[in-house]
């Protein structure tokens, strides 16, 4: 068997039952006009990330790429809401994924309180937390939930001290004459991906905590249908998807990916609505004696010319903001290009943060944490809150020494992140963003360990036996010698210097580098723009499939 991408094996042995398909399933005539036959709908947003406003934002099909200044905010998805309602008489569930009180100025300023009226007003079912939801620790988590106007419901977040649980595990909603049963779901892993101290007081248990709930709402309860909501990423929400039974939707979060076609596991459909309010998915279902006989999925794009805001919600939006608005529009700088993170690889945003850390750290390699939110930043004026989109979170400055064979091992770890045939094995979905004196060319479809191509430092290969300093922004509890996620480094030292510092300094200077430079991370077997990690893993697999089928062969695993 020949297969030539070998990170496309994520999709393990429930590959067989995964597939791209289109977003309709067949169903009779009969069917349609059977009386017994109930509908209902389900508008989802997910990691909306206190966006609460329209922003720049880039919209791609494949490799084609548009860009529109004004797209998504809270007052166009009320408008999609309402639009989406109307054409749905038998009723429309609306949901939120998580990630929503963290990623802007405001939302950093006002520990998320910003958000509370605005979401207020969207007339929404329900939500579940992400893992950003204890960004402001665990008692304020516990004051939002109570402030909102909608249940937030959790499975697996305990009071570490009590053993209660911090929210509702399930919830029931009938509509359209269909009982639907939800269940959230909120990432494990909060613990580790995110600083320790921000968890403190909770604890976050896996999903075997999922099946018995799943059994409940079916036995005892009685639904008709069962939607899983989670945030744990389309990368582990796919497999989850397999292990568990009686899942008809699962709903993902926390990867922003934009599914403008469902992934199919057996009988359940997972899908996943980018992010930053940019988009609102609709799932339109048909129901007949406790069963799915019809499902369809459409991905909306809020731009500005189909979606008018909503003048309601723009007010409060308006209200909320305005005491922040001069600190919001305060200038720091200006760019030529569009700003954008939506690259696996590389960016042009984190290039400039990666530069401005190298600067002011004054050391041979700056790193970016390189955070996957962030909407873009158009040409024109860089603002303070452009600063605070792009970095949510101040971070001291923090430099240390480490060889070069350290590095070697930071990137074939980090490739291992990224493109690890074992879903439990992948983290964060995005490669580390250096400076652009640093040149990582690697090969995807190696193994594990044998993936780096060549490493240099300003033209020169990385010496593994040489020192090397290094810097990036400190997360508050990490071990004293890591850096980044380079562990063992030595004399390092905390500066009187933030990420926000070196930033606002870079940026008050000119440069080119930033942009006018060969991309840092290039994969020398595919080009240099992968906008999504997980879903172009599963076309390039199902290609590779039907190339072996054609040679006779078959890339399936054996039936256990």
């Amino acid at each position: 068997m020949n297969i030539t991408f070998g990170v496309a094996a994520v999709l393990i042995g429930c590959f067989t039952m995964i597939g791209v398909v289109s977003a309709t399933e067949p169903n009779s005539n009969e069917e349609k006009a059977d009386g017994r036959v109930k509908k209902f709908s389900i508008a989802f947003v997910n990691d909306i990330h206190a966006q609460l406003e329209p922003h720049p934002e880039l919209y791609w099909n494949e490799d084609e790429a548009q860009r529109e200044l004004r797209a998504g905010g809270l007052s166009r998805i009320k408008t999609a809401f309402d639009q989406l309602a109307a054409d749905r008489p038998d009723g429309m569930l609306k949901i939120d994924g998580g990630d929503t009180f963290q990623g802007s100025g405001p939302g950093a300023w006002t520990e998320g309180e910003v958000m509370i009226r605005p979401l207020n007003a969207l007339g929404l079912d329900m939500a579940i937390p992400g893992n950003w939801s204890v960004v402001y620790g665990a008692e304020r988590l516990r004051a939002i939930r109570d402030e909102v106007n909608y249940p937030i419901i959790a499975a697996n977040i305990y009071d570490e001290s009590s053993g209660e649980r911090t929210f509702k595990p399930t919830m029931v909603k009938e509509i359209g004459g269909v009982k639907v049963g939800l269940v959230g779901f909120t990432d494990p892993d909060v613990p580790s991906r995110q600083p320790p101290f921000m968890s403190e007081g909770l604890k976050f248990k896996a999903d075997e905590v999922l099946q018995p709930l799943i059994d409940d709402l079916r036995q005892n309860q009685k639904v008709d249908i069962v939607v899983l909501v989670s945030h744990i990423g389309l990368h582990k929400a796919v497999p989850l998807s397999a292990k568990l039974n009686g899942v008809d939707i699962h709903l993902s979060a926390d990867t922003h990916e934009r599914t403008y076609e469902p992934i199919v596991v057996g009988d359940t459909w997972v899908v996943e609505a980018g992010a930053f309010g940019s988009l609102v998915g609709v799932m339109d279902v048909q129901v007949r004696d406790g069963k799915v006989v019809d499902r369809k999925w459409e991905l909306v794009e809020l731009r500005e010319d189909k979606f008018p805001e909503d003048k309601q919600v723009k007010q409060i939006v308006d209200d909320a903001l305005s005491p922040h608005r001069e600190r919001m529009n305060r200038e720091i700088g200006h760019t030529d290009i569009w700003l954008e993170r939506y690259n696996v690889m590389t960016s042009s945003m984190d290039r400039l943060i990666a530069n401005a850390v190298k600067e002011a750290a004054d050391v041979d390699v700056g790193l970016s944490n390189g955070y996957r939110f962030s909407p873009p930043t158009a040409p024109g004026p860089i603002t303070e809150a452009d600063l605070w989109n792009w970095l949510p979170i101040k971070l001291d400055l923090k430099t240390g020494v480490v060889k070069g064979q350290q590095f070697i091992d930071y990137w074939e770890s980090e490739f291992e992140n990224v493109f690890s045939s074992d879903p439990d094995r992948l983290y964060g979905g995005w490669l580390a963003r250096p400076s652009t004196n640093m040149q990582v060319r690697f090969d995807s479809t190696a193994e594990s360990g044998d993936r780096l191509r060549s490493l240099t430092i300003d033209g020169d290969d990385v010496d593994p036996k040489q020192d090397y300093t290094i810097a990036a922004g400190a997360r508050k509890g990490q071990p004293e010698n890591q850096i980044h996620r380079m562990q063992e480094c030595r004399t390092t030292k905390t500066l009187k210097k933030t990420t926000h510092d070196a930033v606002r300094d870079h940026l008050a200077k000119p440069h080119d580098s930033d942009h006018d430079s060969e991309p840092p991370v290039k994969c020398v077997v595919r080009g240099d723009q992968l906008r999504s990690q997980y879903q172009t893993f599963i076309k390039e697999r199902q290609k590779a499939r039907k190339q072996d089928k054609l040679e006779g062969e078959s890339v399936l695993p054996p039936k256990k």
